[in-house]
């Protein structure tokens, strides 16, 4: 008996992430921080420079495709848990920020490896160049959508 492997499609694509998300989320509540503040406080730690809180709302929007008031709130919630402080008009993540991007990450490295782990690595380049050109062609779409 052969079996077909499934062909990827939204469906697939979307329980992948999601089941992949719950994991993290999952590793998140433990610290009391939610997915969209985990992101942006990421995108704080990983920027090349300081940003101003527009600029990392308009990143981790183009990111997440988030409402602008719900990632404002996750900014404001980083501040309010000092993992974020301001330094004059720009935001920087303090070493509690990045102690807890550390911690999640290491919490969550055995799960991951478990989840990726044996996958062949032409497999993954495959999925890759496949995952880039669905994101690339959807976010054409969303823009004309948004026109």
């Amino acid at each position: 008996m052969t079996t077909t492997a499934p062909v990827a499609d939204t469906r697939a694509l979307g329980l992948a992430h999601y089941a992949a998300r719950g994991v993290l989320e999952h590793f998140l509540a433990r610290h009391g921080i939610t997915f969209q503040q985990q992101m942006t406080l990421r995108a704080a730690v990983t920027a090349d420079a300081p940003r101003t809180p527009d600029e990392l709302i308009a990143e981790v929007r183009s990111s997440l495709k988030a409402d602008p008031a719900d990632l404002r709130a996750a900014l404001d919630q980083l501040l309010a848990e000092k993992l974020l402080v301001a330094d004059g008009a720009h935001l920087v993540p303090t070493d509690a920020g990045r102690e807890l991007l550390a911690t999640v990450g290491a919490e969550t490295a055995p799960v991951t490896a478990r989840i990726w782990g044996g996958i062949p690595t032409e497999d993954l380049v495959a999925a890759g160049r496949v995952l880039a050109l669905v994101a690339e062609r959807a976010n054409a779409e969303l823009a004309a959508l948004t026109a």
